[in-house]
């Protein structure tokens, strides 16, 4: 299970090199953590930068690099991270990964291979990859010191916004959810999780009792379209005070217009499903102050 001190030495492993938050109004007692401005344009940036820092100081960091899986995200987040260790990353991601992430990736240089239509195949080719090569493997969510570096979030968000009682992010594999939770139940703030109603895997392991396979079919698959919740992620859910909620793509993508066509904010679909949830399944109750985290936006608008 992650622990606050797990949260505490990424805070200050990582605080001089990731970007500050900044935490905008939105509408009466709800606010907006702006964290697709985070290096590598979304919050993998912290958990990235804390692994690959924190094998730097363990001597595990070997000089061929690391390689991961992802649906694009987490990938751009280690090419950043791997230069703050004079290192390499090699990403394998799916056919489906929008082509703004690919050719980000491109650009920064990293070495793609795209393998299979969702990420679990990714993955999979990734792990292969490993075994026949000395490099360190890399998990984009299932990884201790991932979800460390983004529960860092919270801190920040209180520091903005002293009264908040509530955290909302959306949910993937589950690394933000897993740091977030832990970080905002040791400040008394409830998180509350998000997912497309067709990539289920947090709300099916809550459901379950323990992480299980789910269908992953939405417009926010490349970076909500994790196949299985990890243990960290359900640890956290059942720790602590969270709610998780279930929202439709079409919900999805009206929150993404909304933040566009009237606050000139450009997020990925993933991201916007987090807003999503307060604009109907998640009403906050009387005088609840709550934050959205858009966690996202490597997209073209």
């Amino acid at each position: 299970m992650l622990t606050i001190d797990e949260i505490g030495a990424a805070r200050a492993r990582i605080g001089d090199v990731v970007r500050p938050l900044t935490v905008a109004p939105f509408a009466p007692r709800v606010s907006l953590a702006l964290e697709f401005l985070q290096f590598s344009g979304s919050f993998k940036a912290r958990g990235a930068a804390n692994f690959v820092l924190a094998h730097a100081e363990r001597g595990t960091l070997p000089d061929s690099g690391i390689a991961i899986a992802s649906g694009g995200n987490a990938g751009l987040a280690f090419v950043w991270a791997a230069r703050l260790a004079n290192t390499k990353a090699t990403v394998f991601v799916p056919a489906t990964t929008p082509d703004a992430k690919l050719d980000r990736l491109t650009t920064l240089g990293a070495i793609v291979h795209r393998v299979g239509t969702e990420y679990g195949e990714a993955a999979e080719a990734c792990a292969n990859f490993g075994r026949d090569n000395d490099v360190l493997l890399a998990h984009a969510y299932a990884d201790p010191l991932m979800a460390a570096g983004a529960g860092t979030l919270v801190d920040e968000i209180v520091a903005h916004q002293p009264g908040v009682d509530t955290v909302v992010v959306s949910v993937g594999g589950g690394g933000l959810f897993a740091g977030v939770a832990t970080a905002a139940a040791a400040h008394g703030i409830r998180t509350v999780g998000v997912e497309p109603r067709t990539c289920r895997a947090l709300n099916a392991a809550i459901e379950a009792g323990r992480p299980v396979d789910v269908e992953v079919d939405s417009i926010a698959m490349d970076s909500l379209g994790a196949r299985r919740a990890t243990d960290l992620a359900l640890q956290a859910a059942q720790a602590s005070d969270t709610r998780s909620i279930l929202v439709d793509d079409r919900e999805i993508a009206d929150a993404r217009d909304l933040l566009w066509d009237e606050h000139r904010i450009g997020v990925e679909y993933g991201a916007a499903a987090a807003l999503a949830a307060i604009r109907g399944p998640y009403v906050p109750g009387s005088g609840e102050r709550a934050c959205v985290v858009l966690c996202g936006a490597n997209i073209r608008k």
